[in-house]
């Protein structure tokens, strides 16, 4: 970790999180991967509400591709162009 990253962090504060992050499992680091990217989702799904309160789950999961996808695979795959419907 470069210095520049933790700035407000001491030394000895900065050593100890280094460590955690060394002796964390692969498998866990995973497993907080997942879940901060499972949050983005729900954020990003409760943006896409707010915007469009009348959508439905189908809609949702179009839209939240359309921000998430490259266009040709949602025109593709969801049959959704989001040049055309919006994101």
């Amino acid at each position: 970790m470069d210095e520049k990253q933790i700035q407000d962090t001491g030394p000895e504060a900065r050593r100890v999180l280094i460590e955690l992050a060394r002796q964390t499992p692969i498998w866990k680091k995973f497993a907080q991967v997942a879940a901060t990217t499972e949050t983005c989702r729900a954020f990003a799904k409760a943006g896409i509400r707010r915007r469009y309160p009348n959508a439905g789950d189908d809609e949702i999961k179009r839209r939240l591709a359309a921000v998430t996808l490259d266009r040709e695979t949602v025109i593709k795959v969801y049959g959704w162009d989001p040049k055309n419907e919006g994101y």
